[in-house]
């Protein structure tokens, strides 16, 4: 796998099936003192991907060329610019895309109704 297939930008906009590449920082010493160490690339497919109830923080599990599994949120991911292979069908991942667009508009619904109902018991 070379890194010149990661050939399309899908920054903000990445979903299930989605061969992607991207870097993160790493950082060094404790907690309360973390030291930037660098930046590492990570590879791998997008296998699983939610919105979380409170605050509708995107998470996606992402399995690694190793074969590990990583979480990471979504504003981690797009931090640095993400890149991925073209699928063999990319109507498929359009159709993909498209559902996780509609899961995200219910959350956003949901969470907006959630917090007017408590607005209106605080009054």
């Amino acid at each position: 796998m070379q890194t010149s297939d990661y050939t399309i930008d899908c920054t903000g906009d990445c979903c299930v099936g989605d061969e992607i590449k991207f870097e993160r920082a790493v950082f060094v010493g404790s907690w309360k003192k973390p030291k930037f160490s660098h930046n590492e690339t990570i590879r791998g497919e997008i296998v699983k991907e939610s919105y979380g109830r409170d605050k509708q923080q995107h998470t996606f599990t992402i399995q690694m060329l190793n074969g590990e599994k990583i979480l990471i949120k979504g504003r981690n991911l797009y931090r640095n610019g993400t890149m991925r292979k073209p699928w063999a069908d990319e109507q498929e991942r359009c159709e993909v895309l498209a559902e996780k667009h509609r899961r995200g508009e219910i959350a956003r619904a949901a969470r907006f109704r959630r917090k007017a109902s408590h607005d209106d018991r605080c009054l």
